[in-house]
């Protein structure tokens, strides 16, 4: 993909050699001793926000649909999901390159473009050629994470109800191929009366390596059925964020307090809240992605995003509870950090990846979002950086 934006900046200031040296030295110090300490966030600052172009075409795939982010600092590699059912193009993810400073971003480039791999080696059948006697089967894939002790991928779909398809956790190489897949937690999975599990299009929407990568985080996107009713615009809902461990056994589990949606749709038209990515940032604290989107009278759509930080600490471990409902439950503690709606972005769209990015020259963490397009040309594939301050 072509260069879409140069910034560039050129100072020229005369120091002595020694005030030079000094100073060169402090921020080494600087740097070194801020990534010796755990990593924490409590404060961010937009850096700048990108726009790929609607109907990028890359090796004959259509980019959009860009759910999923995950930096891999020992190698400076970027992945990029699409939750494209292979409906333009079979189900992959991008390689990139994001660049970017404090001023804002150099360039955006694509690298490479894997497809998704199924058990038996072919790629992720759509929905108009998906048949229940086949071992093909459609994928939704919403979120993909470098695995921090190896050089594997893992990856979540969103399953279909309509198709009679649960959601997955899959483990896969580098180039896709699948390695292995985690079962789901019993009470996600559909029912024989439809009365528990995951919602339709409300499921695997978000997940991460604990920050000592021995354990794999996940979050549902709404609430299960047998849980409780969706966000609306007078109150809030519960989702649930599980811990497994590497083999798949679940270590525990949390009820996440979904917002309210923020404002009220036109008459007979779409409003929904949910989690769309989780992050962790240390042993107990994590980062939520909620995203609300109300639809108005005129078909046009308003996303509301935020970013909150949340702890596990002294909250109520679900794991054995098939329900929640008649539950006294303590649920996860959040905080928020921003709302995207209130800094200097001019437009913001269906955010629903993020990921720690590389760090600054200052020794600042970096967060980087994506937003899905939806294959829409109503609609953007934006990349958002953002500067974690100490």
């Amino acid at each position: 993909m072509n260069k879409l934006k140069q910034t560039g900046i050129t100072c020229i200031i005369a120091f002595s050699l020694t005030t030079f040296t000094t100073l060169h030295t402090n921020n080494t110090d600087a740097a070194n001793n801020q990534s010796d300490k755990p990593k924490t966030v409590n404060n961010i600052k937009l850096i700048d926000s990108e726009t790929i172009p609607h109907n990028t075409k890359y090796k004959n795939t259509v980019v959009g649909g860009l759910s999923g982010i995950s930096y891999n600092p020992q190698n400076n590699k970027w992945l990029l999901i699409s939750d494209d059912r292979s409906e333009h193009s079979p189900s992959r993810y991008y390689e990139a390159n994001i660049n970017y400073n404090q001023q804002g971003f150099n360039n955006i480039n694509f690298k490479d473009v894997n497809t998704l791999k199924q058990p038996n080696g072919s790629t992720y059948t759509n929905k108009k050629q998906y048949d229940k006697s086949s071992k093909n089967i459609v994928a939704d894939p919403e979120s993909i994470r470098f695995d921090p002790l190896s050089n594997h991928l893992w990856y979540t779909s969103e399953g279909d109800r309509t198709l009679g398809l649960n959601p997955f956790i899959r483990q896969a190489t580098s180039n896709g191929t699948f390695i292995s897949e985690l079962p789901i937690h019993k009470p996600f999975k559909m029912s024989a009366n439809d009365k528990q599990g995951f919602r339709n299009n409300m499921a695997l929407e978000g997940s991460t390596f604990s920050a000592d990568g021995q354990s794999y985080w996940t979050a549902m996107e709404g609430p299960l059925l047998q849980d409780d009713t969706v966000p609306t615009i007078n109150s809030g809902s519960t989702s649930r964020i599980t811990q497994y461990d590497r083999q798949g056994n679940v270590l525990a589990e949390y009820a996440y307090p979904l917002d309210a949606i923020p404002e009220k749709p036109g008459k007979n038209k779409d409003a929904n809240n949910g989690i769309t990515e989780i992050l962790a940032i240390n042993d107990h604290e994590f980062l939520a992605l909620e995203r609300a989107s109300v639809q108005a009278e005129d078909n046009s759509y308003t996303n509301h995003v935020k970013v909150y930080k949340y702890s596990t600490e002294n909250a109520t471990n679900i794991k054995n509870m098939s329900s929640l409902k008649n539950h006294k439950v303590q649920p996860l503690k959040k905080q928020l950090v921003t709302s995207l709606n209130k800094t200097d972005l001019k437009h913001i769209d269906n955010v629903e990846g993020i990921t720690f990015g590389k760090k600054l020259p200052n020794g600042h963490d970096t967060l980087v979002l994506v937003a899905d397009n939806n294959f829409n040309k109503e609609q953007q594939t934006q990349i958002i950086a953002f500067e974690v301050l100490p």
